[in-house]
């Protein structure tokens, strides 16, 4: 079987644009369901919606990777899913690294949805001495001393930091150093990383700011169209504190 180290995805050497990159796993996600569930054939229209896009955003998608269904029957589901995971790299094997093994890296190292995608979690690494060899997942977790060999051993391209902010630039630094070329960052802080490597941030406080953003919209509106309407308007729960602008709404992370 290939590995990360030896095979990279054919995507960027086709020309197909970032944002179509961005949307192929949402497609493969509702095509495999249509997969599980026996569906031989679906629509443009049909799969954009159980994907979230317009149905004309989808069918230019699909033009990158010269699928182009056809007309009065669709696009072959169990095709397209072959076709999109080829594109992403997803039909070959990826070893991958979980550096900080938290509640959140433990998480991580739990979840079921790696190795049904192509990645396969190939070291648990974090530096208290006492979690060293205790199993997580059923995968006895290693110390940082060990990050460069672990990583040249298992032909690691892909590591994912689960540290605190304060030790996750240093620790993308031996990653990279030691070969790693893409990293998927939880930790709440920017890394800087060289040219050629590819950095993906999950910021939960973010997006939980952006949906606090979006609660505060809302309530003005119903509050404008209460006002409107001569009736009380809606009473929505708050923290009590205050900010700059008021009060902080109850969902605003600290």
């Amino acid at each position: 079987m290939a590995t990360g180290r030896t095979h990279r995805p054919a995507t960027r050497s086709r020309g197909i644009p970032e944002a179509t990159v961005a949307r192929l796993p949402l497609y493969l996600r509702a095509l495999t369901a249509l997969s599980e569930r026996s569906v031989p054939t679906v629509s443009s229209e049909e799969l954009a919606v159980a994907a979230g896009v317009n149905s004309a955003k989808l069918r230019k998608d699909f033009s990158y990777l010269g699928s182009y269904g056809t007309r009065g029957v669709g696009y072959d589901v169990e095709y397209l899913v072959y076709q999109i995971s080829r594109e992403l790299g997803l039909t070959q094997d990826w070893p991958v690294v979980i550096v900080g093994i938290g509640n959140l890296g433990a998480a991580l190292a739990n979840y079921g949805g790696f190795a049904s995608r192509g990645f396969r979690v190939a070291a648990l690494i974090d530096a208290d001495p006492e979690m060293a060899g205790k199993p997580v997942a059923g995968i006895p977790v290693q110390h940082t001393d060990e990050l460069e060999r672990i990583i040249s051993d298992n032909g690691v391209s892909i590591g994912v930091i689960a540290t605190p902010a304060g030790g996750a630039q240093q620790v993308c630094e031996r990653l990279v150093a030691a070969g790693v070329t893409s990293i998927l960052n939880f930790a709440p802080t920017v890394l800087t990383v060289p040219d050629g490597v590819d950095v993906r941030k999950v910021d939960l406080s973010i997006e939980l700011q952006i949906l606090a953003f979006h609660e505060q919209r809302k309530a003005g509106e119903e509050a404008a169209a209460a006002e409107a309407a001569g009736t009380p308007p809606p009473v929505r729960s708050t923290t009590g504190r205050k900010g700059p602008d008021g009060d902080v709404p109850a969902v605003m992370p600290a």
